[in-house]
């Protein structure tokens, strides 16, 4: 299997590229980025199967060129409101199988339009493989299977736990940071009363955790609100939703939403701020996520046995001690979606969101950690 990362050298890259750096089933990895020298040295940290290479992802004949060469794509340039669908096109075109973490809702809806082309041509095609979207849906996924049936379901993070990585090939503007103040600016797409509206971000609602109680957390702009509608028909609600550490986090960010929004400041500066400020803000202790809202969870609402129920899904206290950085916890589920697929436990075709159909839970949990799911159900509690 040959493999070209997208920006294998980046924040959220290089660790895909480090994770797939044991598989041995892989004969070639170009690491190609915009920096090339970047690129190849970083590629020089490897074996002798990885080589670095200098290139424009908006250059799509160049970009194609390389891609002939290579039998997957994984692709972790951003931002993906600009990237996410000529790449993918790209790439189907080429007949390279594609993983990303694509985290807007924009281009993912544009992109699951995709998977007739991509089934034609024999691709697999997983977007938004990431931490939210990506474990995220993932846990959405295994909430839902708790369930007889599903009307809503609402995938959460906390935004004090994004903290953006130190090294990276990239230079001025953080992209995960571009894409963080796009989404809780303008208005956003979600699905509410059974179908898509366009709202503001940062609306607040309360939501019901099992077992934990009422909280308020705040809407985000992200993929999940339009996949999971995508993928499962019956649903009436669909959100995704953020919270802080304190209460301050929040009216901070709302504040900066203001200043980009009346053009008091340049989007490019709020982003910088946006990058500084997520730096600032304390990580939640491990005592709060287990009491009070845990830092990635899937959270459904239907019936069991022909009664109301809800089911809530996150990662064990012990998983949750650990302190991953937004890079790892971001790039090493894209390099397991490439290990299933290596493994051909992936091996539909088209274009799927992770909860899409292609990828088992029970399958992919296990390469993320060696312990169980955390899993309330509101019958229990």
């Amino acid at each position: 299997m040959k493999v070209l990362a997208l920006g294998g050298s980046g924040g959220m890259g290089r660790f895909s590229t480090f994770a797939i750096s044991s598989y041995p089933n892989i004969s070639k990895v170009t690491i190609a980025d915009l920096n090339e020298a970047n690129a190849i040295d970083y590629a020089n940290r490897f074996d002798d199967r990885f080589t670095g290479i200098g290139l424009d992802v908006s250059d799509s004949v160049n970009l194609e060129n390389v891609m002939r060469d290579h039998d997957v794509v994984l692709n972790t340039t951003g931002p993906f409101f600009k990237f996410g669908v000529p790449i993918l096109k790209s790439a189907i075109k080429c007949k390279c199988h594609y993983f990303d973490i694509c985290d807007d809702w924009e281009p993912t809806i544009e992109m699951l339009n995709l998977n007739e082309e991509a089934f034609k041509n024999n691709v697999t095609a997983i977007i938004g493989l990431g931490a939210s979207p990506g474990i995220s849906n993932l846990l959405g996924l295994k909430a839902i299977n708790e369930l007889d049936s599903v009307d809503s379901i609402i995938t959460g993070w906390d935004m004090s736990s994004a903290k953006p990585e130190d090294e990276s090939s990239q230079a001025g503007t953080n992209a995960a940071m571009e894409h963080a103040l796009q989404q809780i600016s303008g208005e956003i797409k979600v699905y509410k009363d059974d179908e898509y509206k366009m709202t503001k971000p940062l609306e607040k609602i309360d939501i019901h955790y099992p077992g934990r109680g009422s909280h308020n957390v705040y809407v985000f702009g992200h993929p999940e609100a339009v996949t999971f509608p995508h993928h499962f028909n019956n649903l009436k609600e669909s959100l995704n939703a953020c919270h802080g550490s304190s209460q301050s986090d929040i009216y901070i960010i709302k504040i900066l939403r203001w200043l980009v929004d009346t053009k008091l400041i340049s989007f490019k500066r709020g982003a910088s701020i946006l990058e500084w400020l997520e730096r600032k803000i304390d990580t939640p202790s491990i005592e709060k996520q287990i009491k009070g809202l845990p830092a990635i969870y899937g959270l459904a609402k239907g019936t069991k046995n022909q009664k109301n129920a809800t089911v809530a899904v996150t990662l064990s206290e012990e998983e949750l001690t650990n302190t991953w950085g937004m890079g790892a916890i971001t790039g090493f589920p894209l390099a397991f979606g490439l290990k299933l697929l290596l493994e051909n436990k992936i091996n539909q075709k088209g274009v799927f969101a992770p909860e899409g159909g292609a990828i088992n839970p029970d399958d992919f949990f296990p390469l993320l950690t060696d312990h169980p799911l955390t899993v309330s159900r509101s019958w229990e509690s």
